[in-house]
């Protein structure tokens, strides 16, 4: 069997790609993945699980070919607000007219339209705004009661069947998880995704509700992208295991001035507990239909790489776009050159939280530093649970990190984050073999030249997840003939097709 060439990303923040009719076959999932695809996203919003399941199938095979983890997310769509049908077609609207939502089933006019969600109606109070069709149209409550709204129209001209319904400041008595989604989540876990993404989240409860049913089998992201999330930051950022800016419904229920500050306010929560942290919606929206990005898009994506975002996410670019392999090069060419202007670290380094008074934060914070003055090629970790790892990344070191665990779910969670670099390697016995092994793999993986030098952080005794207290400099050297049989068969797995095991 040919020995495949190590797969390595010459940047540190990630993209996720979503998977839709433009990408679901798998030749273009290998062509994404190559173009520098690290996460692929299914949308439970669309695509049934017979489709969903052919995508993951898809994504095992190819990492198995390829040796190298793929982290796959699980997006549920949550619940979603619509109004009722018109019974002659999309109405003509005045600003300053009256216009009814309630609760019955017939066809409305322009004087009227149902809408069927008592939770909404429960929730209104005179005076709250509704927002219609993503913000086009904006109307005042001036009354309102358990099964009707009278309000009267603030702006837009024009309202059609089933659009969406925003209600900005009020929260909702609503569950993120409907019954939809609970059938979408099962499923998902049952065919092994490594993250699950929660929509509609307002409260710490929401995600409180979703972790005790995803109960460990994958990671939490909570999508934030209702206001009152907003309220609840450091809550919801400690309760989830990662978060996305989700800027679609965020630029909807509030001003689109607020919307960058609050992008950077969620990177900055995120880092601080040592998050990832994914920004999301409209990045290269253009490229949908055009082969390149307009200069504003490009910028975007360099913001929030500046801003020490984990991930860039790309949406209907590359689920129904015309250009989903070039949308992806781009993204990964922008994070390039965006790391390689020294403003990008300049910016890293000015924000880096203070560490916490503990061991494990005094050595990974020194990891950083160290690996900066000596000129270490890489940050080597190695970890049972993920958060040794996790918490180098938090410190945004200059260099790739190379994280070697023993279960493959970990390694695919931890694709997500900020410059790792995930092994899943056999278990270590003691932290002379971990260092050696450490050494071994980062030349195999293109880490690292021979005579450069490796920054190694770990905890013992091993298996005791958060324990890092050792930090050690090795040269790297390449694999010789003196090493025994089992080393060069392990060598020979890194870099050959392999069948990942969950651990």
């Amino acid at each position: 069997m040919s020995i495949a060439k190590p797969i390595r990303r010459y940047r540190q923040t990630k993209v996720v790609a979503t998977l839709g009719p433009s990408s679901s076959s798998p030749e273009m999932i290998r062509r994404l993945f190559e173009a520098g695809v690290d996460v692929f996203r299914l949308n439970f919003s669309h695509g049934s699980h017979q489709d969903h399941g052919e995508r993951v199938r898809a994504i095992r095979a190819l990492e198995a070919e390829t040796g190298r983890p793929i982290a796959i997310m699980a997006d549920l769509q949550g619940p979603k607000l619509r109004l009722g049908r018109f019974a002659d077609g999309p109405v003509t609207l005045t600003p300053g007219q009256s216009f009814c939502l309630d609760l019955l089933a017939e066809p409305g006019d322009a004087r009227r339209v149902g809408m069927p969600h008592p939770e909404i109606f429960a929730a209104l109070v005179p005076e709250a705004e509704l927002l219609l069709d993503d913000g086009k149209v904006r109307l005042r409550v001036t009354a309102c009661g358990a099964d009707f709204a009278e309000t009267v129209v603030v702006s837009g001209t024009k309202l059609s069947d089933r659009k969406g319904v925003n209600v900005p400041g009020v929260v909702l008595p609503l569950s993120p998880l409907t019954a939809k989604d609970r059938t979408d989540l099962d499923f998902a876990l049952d065919q092994g995704v490594d993250w699950v993404a929660l929509s509609f989240v307002q409260r710490p409860e929401d995600v409180a509700e979703a972790r005790k049913l995803v109960a460990g089998r994958a990671a939490l992201l909570s999508k934030l992208e209702k206001p009152q999330a907003i309220q609840h930051l450091d809550r919801i950022v400690e309760m989830s295991d990662g978060v996305m800016v989700a800027r679609g419904d965020l630029g909807v229920e509030m001003p689109p001035e607020d919307v960058p500050s609050i992008q950077k306010r969620i990177i900055r929560a995120a880092r601080l507990a040592g998050k990832p942290v994914i920004v999301a919606t409209q990045m290269l929206e253009s490229m949908i239909s055009a082969p390149a990005p307009t200069r504003a898009e490009a910028s975007d994506v360099a913001t929030a790489v500046f801003d020490g975002a984990d991930a860039v996410m790309l949406s209907a670019e590359t689920a129904s776009g015309e250009y989903p392999v070039e949308a992806v090069s781009i993204m990964d060419r922008i994070a390039r050159r965006v790391e390689g202007d020294p403003l990008y670290r300049t910016m890293m380094d000015a924000q880096h939280a203070d560490p916490e008074q503990t061991e494990s934060d005094a050595i990974t914070a020194a990891a950083r530093q160290v690996a900066h003055t000596v000129k270490a090629a890489a940050i080597a970790t190695y970890t049972t649970s993920g958060s040794t790892t996790l918490r180098a990344a938090r410190e945004r070191p200059e260099v790739p990190i190379l994280c070697l665990t023993e279960s493959a779910a970990i390694a695919r969670r931890l694709v997500l984050a900020y410059g790792v670099h995930a092994v899943p390697t056999e278990d270590v016995q003691s932290f002379a073999d971990m260092v050696h092994k450490a050494a071994r793999l980062a030349y195999v993986h293109g880490l690292a030249k021979e005579g450069q030098r490796l920054v190694i952080t770990a905890g013992v005794p091993f298996g005791m997840p958060g324990s890092t207290n050792i930090l050690r400099i090795a040269w790297v050297e390449p694999p010789s003939r003196s090493q025994n049989h089992a080393e060069r068969e392990q060598d020979a797995r890194s870099r050959q097709p392999m069948a990942f095991a969950d651990a």
